[in-house]
């Protein structure tokens, strides 16, 4: 937690810590406790912190999602914690022409006392505030937001009693209706003969030769060094003509090794990332290169497609797993089936995700957010940058709320069993799919185990996410109307980048 004296310098960053913390991706953690009801519009707490003495604190309602909480402390309330900090520093202080441990008081008063009373007065507010909420079970958003004028005004050589006020953002009451009321479809892609034709067509490209043909054609790829009469280019790269338009394609074909080919870069390729990828240079060296470069040819590249035989099959397939077209037409098939039932169900949940954040009634604190967004991220974005992203991020704020209470009141609990299982399957998928499952065996667990510890527990937290959101989704879908509708592979494509 952030000491409240780094929120007291000038330039700082506000007090943070308290209450449940948003990622910076926009996805939050929040509690699952009722909001407190709205009744008085002003309540004053007396509460207990560490058993020693009486913190006051103040509650102010403005709205359902707004309000503010003022801390008072008397000198009685700090003062003994002062005292006896400032005497154990008087025990360990080593301070030249003293005696270690027999440093006078005022001395240590003198040289010490301001910042151990704002660090005490800072460690009171710190745990006074995060158990407040707690106890009271404030569902907030964000953290508190001191008020800096307020603070900037603070004497803490004479001041002998202090007031600080914070601003907060507070969970609205909602409710989900979760029935088979709300229907939403499941676009599912139909396997027709198209989809089959240009998924082999990619297979085939995929699991094809290259081949350095004499001479250029239009979808070549031209490997050669890159130079300039004036300059420090010296690079070696590949122009692939595929990806040109085709006026700038024409003077890539028909050239073979050893012609030399003089072109402006910036017009070929369409920008300074994808020079210096091509060029294998930084970006600020590709955007200083001006006038035009040459292209000595040092190969002509070509990607023959494959031919449908028995060595594309195992290709694909592994040694003898598919012996003849008709087989390997029925396994295409399967596996386009299986992949698209993946996609389609990415795209059912966003589109669950879009249905329930429009369709629940929930206000949010947005000034309150805008305050916090702009603070909490130290000057890393500009208020105008906040505003242009804001809708965007509040629809994520509104769908994390709307899955941790669907979470909550379906019950869902996620096992170690079931991480372990789900870390298994992420394992399995980046490093070739189930075959490393059979061939690993045992190991697997242990390679999971690994996983799961490593990160300091992140790779924990994010496979706990992920097995624990796939549950709401279940849940969800159980509880709506789901309704399939099958649907061209373009039609899937236009639906899915809206």
């Amino acid at each position: 937690m952030a000491k409240l004296v780094d929120a007291l310098d000038l330039g700082s960053s506000a007090f943070t810590g308290v209450g449940v913390r948003l990622p910076s991706s926009a996805q939050t953690t929040l509690g699952f406790d009722t909001p407190i009801a709205i009744g008085t519009r002003l309540r004053v707490f007396y509460f207990t912190l560490l058993n020693n003495f009486v913190l006051e604190i103040t509650l102010n309602k403005n709205t359902g999602t707004e309000a503010s909480l003022k801390i008072s402390l008397k000198q009685g309330d700090y003062q003994p914690k002062v005292e006896k900090k400032i005497k154990e520093y008087s025990k360990k202080a080593e301070i030249k022409g003293f005696r270690k441990g027999k440093v006078p008081l005022t001395m240590i008063k003198n040289m010490y006392g301001k910042s151990i009373l704002v660090e005490e007065i800072n460690h009171m507010i710190s745990h006074g505030l995060s158990d407040y909420i707690k106890d009271n079970k404030l569902n907030i958003i964000g953290e508190p937001l001191p008020d800096r004028s307020q603070m900037d005004t603070i004497d803490w050589d004479t001041q002998k009693d202090f007031e600080f006020d914070y601003n907060i953002g507070l969970v609205d009451k909602f409710a989900i209706d979760l029935s088979k009321k709300q229907k939403i479809n499941k676009n599912e892609i139909k396997v027709d003969k198209k989809v089959i034709d240009e998924t082999i067509t990619n297979l085939k490209e995929q699991y094809g030769d290259m081949t350095n043909p004499d001479v250029s054609e239009a979808g070549d790829a031209i490997f050669g060094s890159f130079t300039q009469a004036e300059g420090d280019l010296n690079a070696k790269g590949v122009i692939e003509t595929k990806d040109l338009d085709k006026k700038e394609a024409k003077q890539f074909i028909g050239v073979k090794k050893g012609d030399k080919i003089s072109f402006d870069l910036h017009k070929v390729i369409s920008s300074d990332e994808r020079i210096a990828q091509v060029l294998g240079i930084e970006v600020d060296a590709a955007k200083a290169i001006t006038g035009e470069v040459e292209l000595e040819v040092i190969n002509v590249n070509r990607k023959v497609a494959a031919e449908i035989n028995q060595v594309f099959f195992d290709k694909i397939f592994g040694k003898d797993i598919v012996k003849e077209e008709k087989e390997f037409l029925s396994k295409i098939e399967e596996s386009i089936s299986k992949n698209y039932d993946k996609e389609s169900n990415y795209l059912l949940e966003r589109d669950i995700r879009d249905h329930f954040v429009a369709k629940t009634k929930m206000d949010t604190p947005n000034e309150f957010l805008r305050e916090w967004l702009f603070i909490s991220n130290e000057g890393k974005v500009t208020k105008e940058q906040i505003d242009s992203e804001f809708d965007l991020y509040i629809s994520e704020l509104k769908w994390s709320l709307i899955r941790n209470k669907i979470s909550e009141e379906a019950k869902i609990e996620v096992s170690n069993d079931e991480i372990k299982a789900k870390a298994i399957e992420v394992m399995a998928e980046q490093f070739g799919g189930q075959s490393v499952i059979q061939q690993l065996g045992d190991k697997m667990d242990e390679f999971a185990d690994s996983y799961l510890k490593a990160n300091n527990g992140e790779n924990y937290t994010t496979i706990y996410n992920q097995v624990a959101t796939e549950k709401v989704y279940k849940h969800v879908i159980d509880s709506i109307t789901v309704n399939t509708k099958k649907v061209s592979l373009d039609d899937f494509r236009e639906l899915a980048s809206n």
